[in-house]
């Protein structure tokens, strides 16, 4: 079975997220834990969020995955950054306790002139601040296209991170499409060899989920801008062998393509039109 769904506004809460996956065909969802752009996260309301477990239950969705706020960046220059990076991770992942079972997704950040060695020391010390032992919250790095001084570009740079970390054994990733093919990793002309040079450097047993992104940019262009499926770079036959890679096709996909909700809707039929278990 393809699981798939899209990113949805956790602005009406967590049961109104369920309802619209469920609604556009989905059997899973992504959502930023707070204001992408940083601030405070609403109060938890137990009664919204266990109307969403019974939503994931009767549906039989597989997981759902948190996205961190980009304004998180555990390995920048400014120690208050740094401090608010932690503190956000922190809180983030005590909230997601009362969705257990779940993923949580974050960009390692951008070293800003420091260097990728010391960029990776920074936010490995801030995971080390998290007691990832005690969470029943799976965290995933994500690939990165290597836009400006952004860590995470390459497979190596995950792996240094996951190595560095006090219990990197926990840590997953996430792999996002447009970022690897804008960061130089040819998933349209040779899938199988990225796969198997991720499996080498990091291990493909660490994928837990895939962002399903086309890119507005040519390949190795370390720019970083989203596209819908089939109409960038990457185009929809690439997708297509995506989702049906027998080294892929068991994870959850994230649509995060320049959309509204009926614009995902036609997305998630198209590809499921496409698959072939």
């Amino acid at each position: 079975m393809l699981h798939i769904g899209c990113h949805l506004s956790a602005a009406k809460g967590f049961e109104a997220m369920g309802r619209q996956a469920v609604a556009i065909d989905a059997d899973t969802f992504q959502f930023f834990t707070r204001n992408p752009r940083g601030g405070n996260a609403k109060a938890i309301d137990l009664d919204d969020v266990q109307n969403l477990r019974q939503i994931l239950r009767t549906h039989e969705f597989p997981v759902i995955l948190a996205h961190a706020p980009y304004t998180l960046n555990g390995c920048s220059a400014d120690e208050s950054i740094r401090a608010f990076a932690t503190r956000t991770m922190r809180e983030d992942l005590d909230r997601l306790e009362y969705l257990p079972g779940n993923l949580y997704n974050f960009h390692p950040g951008s070293h800003v002139g420091q260097g990728v060695e010391r960029g990776i020391e920074l936010i490995c010390q801030m995971l080390d601040e998290v007691p990832l032992e005690d969470l029943h919250t799976t965290v995933l790095l994500e690939t990165m296209a290597g836009k400006g001084s952004e860590v995470g570009r390459t497979f190596e740079e995950i792996r240094a991170i996951i190595d560095g970390a006090r219990h990197g054994e926990l840590l997953g990733v996430c792999l996002d499409t447009c970022h690897v093919y804008d960061a130089g990793y040819d998933i349209v002309g040779d899938l199988d060899g990225v796969l198997r040079r991720f499996d080498e450097v990091i291990g493909l047993d660490r994928l837990r989920a895939v962002h399903l992104n086309d890119s507005k940019n040519p390949f190795e262009s370390h720019k970083d801008r989203h596209e819908k499926i089939g109409q960038g770079s990457i185009g929809l036959d690439a997708f297509v062998r995506i989702v049906n890679h027998p080294r892929l096709c068991h994870l959850p996909f994230y649509l995060e393509t320049p959309n509204e909700l009926d614009g995902y809707a036609a997305e998630i039929a198209l590809l499921r039109a496409h698959y072939a278990p």
